[in-house]
């Protein structure tokens, strides 16, 4: 499989949003709650530090998003989101999002990468997180209200870059 992994262009959009919907409307993964509209999608991708595509045949299959988890003295620390087409799932696309986005963290200058929230029931990001060297800082319990309006814990994550 001949997957290539770059920097999102404009004529990306319309996979990404569908990928990233996906997820969303989903539940179970991401904080947002409404889905992305076309121009919410613009504007969201192109805020972000940088937005990384995984390209199969002319098609996005998957990305991730990368952006600082906070300002200041703690700007150094960044923090991902990362989803794969649902079509693509345990093709090793996840992991080439996590080990570019890695790359491209430091190349950024960032020291450290920080997920917030990762649902405890999201196995298959658990384990690709902890095989890329991803430490675990702790656990918040409800952290993350789910789609089924129960309460989820949610692992801290990071990885010094």
């Amino acid at each position: 499989m001949d997957v290539a992994i770059r920097g999102y262009e404009p004529g990306d959009l319309p996979g990404m949003k569908a990928i990233w919907n996906f997820v969303v409307e989903g539940g179970m993964a991401f904080p947002q709650e409404e889905p992305l509209t076309e121009e919410g999608a613009e504007e969201f991708f192109g805020s972000q530090s940088h937005c990384g595509v995984a390209v199969l045949d002319g098609r996005v299959v998957g990305l991730y998003i990368l952006h600082p988890n906070n300002v200041g003295r703690c700007g150094h620390i960044c923090n991902a989101s990362y989803c794969v087409d649902k079509g693509m799932s345990n093709k090793g696309i996840g992991a080439m999002l996590v080990e570019d986005s890695l790359r491209v963290a430091a190349d950024l200058g960032f020291r450290v990468m920080q997920f917030n929230a990762v649902v405890q029931e999201n196995a298959s990001a658990i384990h690709l997180y902890e095989k890329e060297g991803f430490k675990r800082l702790g656990m918040v319990p409800g952290g993350f209200r789910g789609i089924d309006g129960e309460y989820h814990t949610i692992i801290l994550f990071y990885h010094e870059l």
